[in-house]
């Protein structure tokens, strides 16, 4: 087995278990690694045959991460086919989906606190706290993340002038 060979399948691996840990398909993770390998774009047939899976699961992984923004699909001149490659901000755009997430929770957090406040319940005095401190810890977040992308503006600025 070529080096090659043996980085790819520990990405392969690798990428799929970290898929996992964020409660998404090992599948897709495994997806994601063979396109940042590539370094051409591939067909749905050769994904699954690189994989070893039939072409259903591939095409629905391969939907999700496009829909997600991390990779698209392209045409290739002479070809019916679909080719899939990575999107060039594939790293940022993950970032984003997870700020995404974030905000979606800092809006939760801020209706919850509404929704207390005129309920005017003293039972509720608990939930209170506990929604106070979600709203705050997510508010935080929120500004570190806002600030990790506007570095990261600048850093890829630096890296592909």
């Amino acid at each position: 087995m070529s080096a090659a060979d043996r980085i790819k399948e520990d990405m392969l691996q690798d990428f799929a278990e970290a898929y996992r840990s964020f409660g998404l398909s090992k599948l897709m993770g495994r997806v994601v690694a063979l396109l940042i390998f590539s370094p051409l774009p591939l067909s749905l047939d050769e994904i699954a045959a690189e994989l070893e899976m039939s072409k259903g699961p591939i095409s629905q992984i391969t939907r999700r991460l496009s829909d997600h923004h991390l990779i698209r699909k392209i045409w290739k001149p002479g070809s019916r086919k679909d080719y899939y490659e990575i999107q060039p901000e594939i790293f940022e755009n993950a970032f984003r989906n997870n700020f995404l997430l974030t905000q979606k929770n800092t809006r939760i957090a801020k209706k919850l606190k509404d929704d207390i406040a005129q309920a005017n319940d003293p039972e509720l005095s608990s939930l209170r706290q506990r929604i106070d401190e979600m709203e705050r810890f997510y508010e935080i977040m929120e500004k570190h993340f806002q600030n990790f992308l506007d570095e990261w503006v600048v850093e890829r600025e630096r890296i592909y002038g």
